[in-house]
């Protein structure tokens, strides 16, 4: 499911996937403008080495219980023709006391261009208690073309992939944004490509498992699918400062609500002046 496509696969991979895509979602560019706006910004907000760690939360009533972990990491790296890339990679994976049940080891990995900050090849690679997917996608921006495992796709100019895009609009100045806007984007997953839209709601102090933060929320568009309910109720959290870190997500689902907070970093390319106090 990418925001209601519908899959038959397990809960702990749906909310990896679609904790992956909502971070995605929470960043992307300027309300006003066009597709055109995925194109020649220069990365400010992030730097080789940095490593970020999530944790997955699962409620059925009062009490949330750790369901996950996810984490990224970004190495600096040269690619074909000697290009500088950010080598990203996601994993995400059930915890332990869960493993007995259904046994999640996700892999997402992205290479972005150092200079334009746009994708050259994306890779898939998920093991959901033996449904198994691979997909390898190799992104030529020149002639809006994506050409994957399966076959070769048009794209349109200065697509992302599902990693490439946090990374992409972690860059974006978010000073620009009025409540109430609506943040459109282009990504292609799953071998198609999603138009899709965020509501920016403004800015909130917000306690995590981590800290307290000064954030920039955000609500993307949901519709109704096998996992998450539809409308405007996921509700996103960043680091209100030159990081753009998601801190927290928060969303009710068929069957309960699911959470994924912050939980650790290293080398962050900007002080985190939004943490206003850590979590003892």
């Amino acid at each position: 499911m990418v925001f209601g496509k519908k899959v038959d696969i397990c809960f702990m991979g749906q909310v990896f996937k679609i904790f992956i895509i909502t971070i995605v979602s929470l960043l992307i560019a300027k309300p006003s403008r066009a597709q055109a706006d995925f194109c020649g910004i220069k990365n400010t907000s992030f730097q080789h080495g940095e490593k970020l760690e999530f944790k997955v939360y699962y409620n059925m009533g009062r009490l949330w219980v750790g369901a996950g972990l996810a984490s990224f990491e970004t190495k600096l790296e040269n690619h074909a023709n000697n290009k500088k890339v950010f080598h990203v990679v996601g994993d995400g994976k059930t915890l332990k006391s869960y493993e007995w049940f259904y046994k999640v080891r996700d892999r997402y990995e992205t290479f972005i261009d150092a200079e334009t900050m746009l994708p050259v090849k994306f890779v898939r690679n998920v093991n959901e208690g033996g449904f198994k997917i691979y997909n390898n996608v190799t992104f030529n921006q020149n002639i809006g073309q994506a050409v994957s495992t399966n076959g070769v796709f048009k794209v349109p100019p200065c697509i992302q992939d599902v990693l490439s895009a946090i990374f992409y609009a972690r860059n974006i100045d978010y000073s620009q944004y009025k409540p109430g806007d609506k943040i459109p984007f282009t990504m292609f997953l799953d071998d198609e490509v999603f138009s899709l839209y965020i509501r920016y709601m403004g800015k909130e102090k917000i306690t995590t498992k981590y800290g307290t933060f000064n954030t920039i929320k955000i609500s993307p568009l949901l519709i109704e699918g096998t996992i998450f309910k539809g409308g405007e109720k996921m509700m996103v959290w960043v680091s209100d400062d030159a990081n753009h870190l998601p801190v927290r997500v928060d969303s009710p689902i068929l069957v309960g609500s699911v959470k994924v907070d912050l939980v650790g970093y290293e080398k962050l390319r900007n002080p985190l002046t939004s943490l206003i106090k850590k979590q003892k």
